[in-house]
């Protein structure tokens, strides 16, 4: 990432170029200082060096080596949102979102890859994650800046997601918050619990729709935790339709996946601070007016 110094900021000293003007965080910063990334006019500097007006200051991320070298793998991807920044694909299932020992292949990431035409450099950014078995929309970062700043921003009234479920089982209030701390479960690898030594754990939902004893809602997470809504569904007697950890399997009409979709992303743009706004319907619930997914949203 690069900056050219302007008149007004001549004689400050990087460090406040970088955490001021470039937005760079103070963990970023003192990680780069202390592996030499931290560039005056292509020379390596200390952050206390002064600067002059039209000077380059340049910051760059060491980067770890990922687990699994991506391979070519040919998805027609649809990719609603992209700049020189980030870009917004809606992920879709069951397809993992990562390579990993089970999925070295089939992935959302040697998708990208392909996508980005297999570059050498490539490396997988993304800034939030869906499970295998869920779609919708997932951003992904082009720069190690870009996805560092915007994931300081999950969680965070600067990126809203709100996601769409059908379960089985309708709730007794048709909205309300979720608030059940959230555990591993004991000698489990993916699966949560519910437990009083989890960590906090709050949905927002609201049920749009009820079709035989099943609901369609409209879910927004304000905490993150693995599984989050389809524990929490699965809490308060709804699970996620077609959910084989925490509810019924249903492999004839959900093959591999469950009726969970992200449907919406409302963000404020890491570099340029513009509004972006995204919406998805999945097959299940392509009636949902946009207007309902963006109540509430102004």
């Amino acid at each position: 990432m690069e900056y050219t110094v302007t008149a007004e900021e001549a004689g400050r000293k990087i460090r406040d170029i970088l955490r001021r003007s470039m937005g760079v965080s103070y963990t970023a910063m003192k990680s780069a200082k202390w592996n030499g990334r931290i560039f005056l006019n292509g020379e390596s500097v200390y952050t206390d060096t002064p600067v002059q007006a039209g000077d380059t200051v340049r910051i760059e991320w060491a980067e770890e080596t990922p687990a699994y070298r991506p391979r070519r793998f040919d998805l027609s991807l649809e990719i609603p949102w992209e700049d020189e920044h980030l870009l917004a694909v809606v992920k879709p299932a069951p397809l993992a979102s990562q390579s990993s020992r089970n999925h070295p292949d089939d992935s959302l990431e040697n998708a990208l890859y392909t996508y980005f035409g297999c570059p050498e450099d490539f490396v997988y950014r993304p800034v939030n994650r869906l499970d295998k078995g869920t779609s919708g929309l997932m951003m992904v970062a082009k720069t190690p800046h870009a996805q560092h700043r915007m994931q300081r921003l999950l969680h965070t009234p600067a990126f809203r997601r709100r996601y769409l479920a059908l379960t089985d089982g309708i709730p007794e209030a048709r909205e309300g918050v979720i608030d059940l701390p959230i555990a591993k479960a004991p000698g489990a690898t993916v699966r949560r619990v519910i437990s009083p030594e989890g960590k906090p754990s709050r949905t927002h939902y609201r049920v749009l729709e009820e079709r035989d004893g099943k609901a369609l809602i409209l879910l927004e997470l304000e905490t993150g935790r693995t599984h989050q809504i389809r524990v929490h569904l699965s809490a308060i007697g709804c699970p996620v339709r077609g959910d084989f950890l925490y509810g019924t399997e249903q492999p004839e009409e959900y093959p591999g996946r469950f009726a969970l979709h992200s449907a919406v992303i409302l963000a404020e743009h890491p570099v340029t601070g513009e509004r972006i706004l995204l919406t998805s319907r999945p097959e299940w619930a392509a009636d949902v007016p946009e207007s309902v997914l963006l109540m509430d949203t102004d």
